[in-house]
């Protein structure tokens, strides 16, 4: 704690500012908490507090700083986008989009559209955002951002791609955008160009930032945390390396991925965001499942917990044979099943079905696989097609896609053998196996057949005038 009464005449003003340049936004709120304490009403300590408060991620109580300012000033529209924004970033989103609508200056309505598309991106009201950002400048770089990220939601890859590069031949190099870009080829399993793109973040991040402490815990370095700062959230190495670990999950290379984790810029457990708390769950799960199964839990119970968790907490229940807890978070849960992908719902059912009814189990896991087994005959079909008309791109699009459905299908048809081999005679289960035996080997080399399960840190949307 910074002691403010012994600081000389007339350098109270100096040392906070000095604070604020330097990038110690802690040191800078332990000397403003004194002047607010002694004049609670004092513009200069609360636009400073919100200030510094937000820039080290403390946005709910730069909200409280900035709600305060527009009471006893409301004259200042400006706070008004501020607090507007920092409810936005604490994840108050009705509660923002009411805010925003309280800014009456015209000088701020591109600043208040850019903010609005951004809470009901959060909300994932897509129609509502992409209305939103139609009504942004067309020759803002910021607009070819939004619509980029509107189109990775939509699962239009090469578009969106197309509108980050767009945006970086205008605006020139930016981490965020790179990693949009990282992003779109992690979705398309182009994994060696969002590698490059990871790697030139981490390498900017390093010769800029040396303070961040890349790679020093891997190295066995004690260091002490770097926390949430906006610098840290601008060269966008969170994402970077939650995506890079993502990357080597998919690819089984899993000391890799636990690598990328530790290679991340030193933070407290306590400040770690969500999706990187959500990774080392995963990551550590067969070391330290009881520690992995908290996180998850923990996170089930957030507002910005990520869309994975619910799924994959129920995978590792089903797992770890807890068919029982596995049960009660659907049950308390249901909310969440609906945001669900429908096949993955209908295989947990099915496995909790199989505890108490087993013949039941085994008709919903034959239904589940016929129906995906029909799906891989259309896409098998699909990719011979385009082969023949020597169509490359539509190739790739089809393998994607005939991976992702094989993902799918594959646990199913597990289940349903493993439950004929128990039932049926070994006779019937030979002919059966051989059968999706020889429908196996129409497969395309070198596709993946693991379930997808490591959350990759979602895409980035401009909000007001800082990349949210």
């Amino acid at each position: 704690m910074v002691v403010v009464g012994r600081m000389q005449e007339g350098q109270y003003t100096q040392t906070i500012y000095s604070y604020i340049k330097q990038g110690q936004y802690v040191e800078a709120i332990d000397c403003l908490l004194p002047e607010y304490e002694n004049n609670n009403t004092s513009r200069a300590a609360l636009s400073l507090l919100g200030y510094c408060y937000y820039q080290i991620g403390d946005f709910v109580s730069a909200a409280d700083c900035y709600g305060q300012l527009i009471q006893i000033f409301p004259e200042h529209e400006q706070y008004k986008i501020y607090y507007a924004q920092s409810l936005q970033k604490s994840c108050q989103y009705e509660a923002a989009m009411k805010a925003s609508f309280t800014v009456d200056n015209p000088t701020f309505k591109e600043k208040v559209v850019k903010l609005q598309a951004a809470v009901k991106y959060d909300e994932d009201d897509l129609p509502g955002a992409k209305s939103m950002v139609e009504q942004c400048a067309s020759d803002d770089p910021d607009t070819e951002n939004n619509l980029g990220c509107l189109l990775v939601k939509e699962k239009r890859y090469v578009e969106a791609c197309k509108k980050f590069n767009a945006a970086m031949n205008v605006k020139g190099y930016q981490p965020h955008l790179s990693y949009n870009i990282a992003l779109c080829h992690y979705f398309m399993k182009q994994y060696a160009l969002a590698l490059k793109n990871i790697a030139d973040i981490i390498e900017k991040g390093i010769r800029e930032h040396p303070e961040l402490s890349v790679g020093m815990q891997t190295e066995g370095i004690d260091v002490r945390s770097v926390g949430n700062s906006m610098t840290l959230h601008e060269t966008a190495l969170v994402e970077a390396f939650n995506l890079k670990a993502a990357i080597e999950y998919q690819l089984k290379n899993f000391e890799g991925a636990q690598e990328a984790l530790t290679d991340m810029p030193p933070r407290s457990e306590e400040e770690l965001d969500c999706v990187t708390l959500h990774n080392q769950a995963l990551m550590n799960m067969d070391s330290s499942p009881t520690t992995g199964f908290e996180k998850l839990q923990f996170l089930l119970q957030q507002n910005e917990c990520p869309p994975e968790t619910f799924g994959n907490l129920l995978l590792l229940y089903v797992k770890h044979q807890y068919f029982d807890q596995a049960a009660d978070v659907m049950a308390e849960n249901t909310h969440l099943t609906f945001k669900m992908d429908p096949y993955l719902y209908e295989y947990l059912d099915a496995i909790i079905v199989q505890q108490s009814s087993p013949e039941e189990a085994f008709r919903r896991f034959d239904d589940i696989a016929n129906r995906h087994t029909d799906n891989l005959r259309k896409i098998t079909k699909l990719v011979q097609e385009c082969r023949q008309n020597n169509d490359e791109d539509a190739v790739k699009k089809a393998v994607n896609e005939y991976d992702e459905a094989w993902r799918n299908t594959y646990p199913s048809l597990w289940h349903r053998l493993r439950y004929t081999g128990t039932r049926r005679t070994t006779t019937w289960l030979r002919r059966y196996s051989g059968r999706v035996s020889s429908f196996v080997t129409n497969t395309i080399p070198g596709t993946q057949r693991g379930p997808r399960s490591v959350h990759a840190a979602g895409e980035q949307v401009q909000g007001s005038d800082r990349v949210l």
